[in-house]
């Protein structure tokens, strides 16, 4: 009897990831990409951040682990601070200084992970069509379209993981009425490579108001928003600004919104009403920021059925402020693969069960407290407290704010120990 053999649909991180730990259970894998080819940049993606155990498993796949760290920057201090945006003076609200985190941009991940795979995996410019079950639930067809012929085949497989993010086709076929839930605000990001003024006054004053910049993850506060400004490797800083405003309406299968020049200057005029000057630079420095519509969902009470399995965004959307998304993608892929080289495909149903057992309580539980984090740190309503006001919040309130009270944030799961 051969390999067993799995189709991962969706070739972002989570996808690669799979692959990477299913090749190491043992697994022949596959995966769909409707991209023509590997990127090169990160139009929408920028930078992250990854915990401890993350960096653990990323190097388990690396024939060369250290180039993990060669790639990223740490993050061992996070730290939230109030910015008034009259006086412009900041000041410490909480820090954390044993946060042990990597910041990496997300094109230098992607090509990390991506170049660690055999060659072949991934089939560049094929587009997901839809899928089927065999009649005895013993294989599942994938039908999908070659983008540049038109052509369209089927491959037969074991296994379909669904990697496909928080708009998940393959999700939305067993939940029609799934819907994901606007958070009440948007975000401007952007990343501004300053290797050329990384002597100018203004990368010097800059450094001086943030004095921790190559090792802190800073997020700012003021009245109803937030910023978030760290820096990644090869003299890059990377800029995230959180609006309130009321649901946009999107075009096309993304979260990220076209912009024009007039929403640029207009976030530009706000951005001086509430920033410091040094940051509001920065933020003028970046020619294309893009704008992301903040998203999540109510946990799922299940994440596979038969022969299909979802993983990452696919199986829990989440908002961004308890660095999740990739992390839980990473953790995600692991538990997967685990299960899978313990139970073997002949109980391919016990090993979908354990990974869904381990995942689901930890990353539903980790999805509500993004979301109470974004809302607390947007001023946005709670019900068991009031709205968070970085002028009158007390050290309690503040203490509220910091990334290591996120449910499991210490914990690995005993079937990767």
């Amino acid at each position: 009897m051969g390999k067993p053999k799995a189709v991962i649909v969706g070739g972002s991180i989570g996808g690669i990831c799979s692959a990477h730990a299913l090749i190491r259970a043992g697994w022949q894998v596959v995966v769909l990409e409707k991209t023509p080819a590997p990127p090169t940049g990160s139009p929408t993606g920028a930078g992250l951040g990854l915990d401890p155990f993350s960096q653990q498993i990323i190097q388990s796949w690396l024939q060369q682990p250290h180039l993990l760290q060669q790639t990223t920057l740490p993050l061992t201090v996070d730290q939230n601070q109030a910015t008034d945006g009259e006086t412009k003076v900041s000041r410490t609200l909480a820090r954390d200084e044993h946060f042990n985190f990597r910041a990496a941009y997300w094109a230098d991940l992607y090509s990390l992970l991506y170049g660690a795979l055999p060659l072949d995996i991934v089939f560049w410019g094929y587009l997901f069509l839809s899928f089927s079950m065999y009649d005895d639930k013993s294989k599942v067809r994938v039908e999908t379209k070659v983008l540049k012929t038109g052509i369209t085949i089927d491959i037969i497989a074991d296994l379909l993981i669904a990697a496909d993010g928080c708009l998940s086709s393959i999700r939305q076929s067993f939940l029609p009425d799934l819907k994901l839930r606007y958070s009440g605000y948007c975000a401007w990001r952007g990343v501004l490579d300053f290797s050329d003024k990384k002597h100018s006054e203004a990368i010097i004053s800059l450094k001086k108001l943030y004095p921790d910049l190559g090792k802190c993850l800073y997020f700012d506060l003021s009245s109803g928003t937030h910023s978030v400004f760290y820096e990644l490797l090869n003299q890059r800083f990377n800029w995230i600004w959180y609006i309130n405003q009321p649901e946009p309406s999107l075009k096309g299968n993304s979260v990220t919104m076209k912009v024009n020049e007039n929403l640029i200057q207009n976030m530009h005029e706000e951005a001086e009403k509430t920033w410091v000057p040094e940051l509001v630079r920065v933020i003028k420095e970046i020619k294309e920021p893009f704008l992301n519509v903040i998203y999540d969902c109510d946990p799922l009470e299940q994440i596979f059925w038969d022969k299909v399995v979802l993983i990452g965004d696919a199986a829990h959307p989440t908002t961004p402020h308890g660095l999740r998304s990739t992390n839980m993608s990473i953790l995600d892929a692991a538990v997967l693969g685990k299960c899978l080289e313990k139970w073997g495909v002949e109980n391919l149903n016990s090993a979908l069960e354990e990974y869904q057992s381990i995942r689901l309580p930890v990353a539903s539980k980790q999805v509500l407290h993004s979301r109470r984090l974004g809302r607390i740190k947007q001023g946005l309503s709670l019900s068991d407290r009031p709205s968070f006001d970085p002028k009158t919040a007390s050290s309690e309130d503040c203490e509220e704010l910091q990334q290591k009270n996120m449910p499991y944030f210490y914990d690995i799961p005993s079937i990767l120990k």
